[in-house]
């Protein structure tokens, strides 16, 4: 079984901003360009799930509408993870006490005082992976680069990240597309 992750291409949003659950504009071009790009990968007539965030639902229909033959819907538990307090700040203007004190407790804190635990976090997005494994049909989801690592780190059986150092940190460049295979 196949499950396809494309992530939205890049945003209109200043580098270095932190933007998980904020909904940023992506210039259409960019949008037309990754869809282009990933249509030819995908297989005919697999289910397309995309966040609910502009981002990735204007990528979803763009791709929709170069592949009609996909059955396209938007899944919340695909969504970014909430950063809280710290959504729409440069991560530079975080100050460090409250950083660390998110990192040291990465399973169960709450980034930026009322967002999501890493723990909500993998919960949300691992019971969409398991009803895609359940589903036993190949898919693709249009979404963000945590939930691509997530979707990493589930693919491997690991379903807590109680160490900020067990979290993926290889790049995951915009209009991405990566495959993971199962079973």
């Amino acid at each position: 079984m196949k499950l396809w992750l494309v992530r939205h291409a890049r945003t209109d949003a200043a580098p270095g901003l932190c933007y998980g659950a904020t909904d940023v504009c992506v210039p259409a071009e960019a949008t037309r360009a990754v869809a282009e790009a990933v249509v030819s990968c995908l297989p005919v007539g697999i289910a397309l799930a995309h966040s609910p965030l502009r981002r990735c639902a204007e990528l979803a229909q763009a791709i929709g509408t170069l592949r009609p033959d996909l059955m396209v819907r938007a899944d919340a538990r695909l969504a970014e993870m909430d950063f809280g307090g710290w959504e729409g700040r440069p991560w530079s203007s975080i100050a460090r006490v409250e950083f660390d004190a998110w990192t040291c407790n990465f399973a169960e804190g709450v980034a930026g005082g009322h967002g999501e635990s890493t723990a909500r976090f993998m919960q949300r997005t691992g019971a969409a992976f398991d009803e895609w494994r359940a589903s036993g049909q190949d898919a693709v989801w249009v979404t963000h680069a945590g939930v691509m690592r997530a979707v990493q780190l589930l693919n491997r059986g690991v379903r807590r990240v109680d160490d900020v150092a067990q979290w993926p940190s290889e790049p995951i460049d915009y209009g991405a597309c990566q495959l993971i295979e199962y079973g």
